[in-house]
């Protein structure tokens, strides 16, 4: 059994901060892309940034230049530093990961449980 769980989300003000954080476990083998996606209501899920277990990292436009995502795979976990919020960053932040098992080999995309970010004054 794999789990994703996220923590750090919260309320902030615009041109605040927040820190989300997301930690892998269970039966792995090795993790290799690790991302974030939000979800706004009434609206498709969208990638926000995605990091290889290298570390390079891709970002959506909406959000480039003001969040940062990072990893340590010591710890099997990814973060996600959002600097700069805006209103329309609110959403609920969902991690993912493309997981090797260790009972399979084979590769699953999983989900973490989804964080709340709301950005207001």
């Amino acid at each position: 059994q794999v789990q994703l769980v996220e923590s750090g989300g919260g309320l902030a003000q615009p041109g605040g901060s927040l820190r989300l954080s997301c930690v892998a476990s269970g039966s792995m083998f090795s993790i290799n892309v690790m991302g974030w996606y939000r979800q706004a209501p009434g609206k498709q899920r969208e990638l926000v940034a995605t990091i290889a277990s290298g570390g390079s990292a891709n970002y959506s436009d909406s959000v480039s230049g003001r969040f940062t995502i990072s990893r340590d795979n010591a710890k099997n976990t990814v973060y996600l530093l959002m600097n700069n919020l805006k209103p329309e960053d609110t959403a609920v932040y969902y991690c993912n990961a493309h997981i090797v098992r260790l009972t399979t080999w084979r590769t699953y995309i999983y989900w973490g449980q989804g964080t709340q970010v709301t950005v207001s004054s």
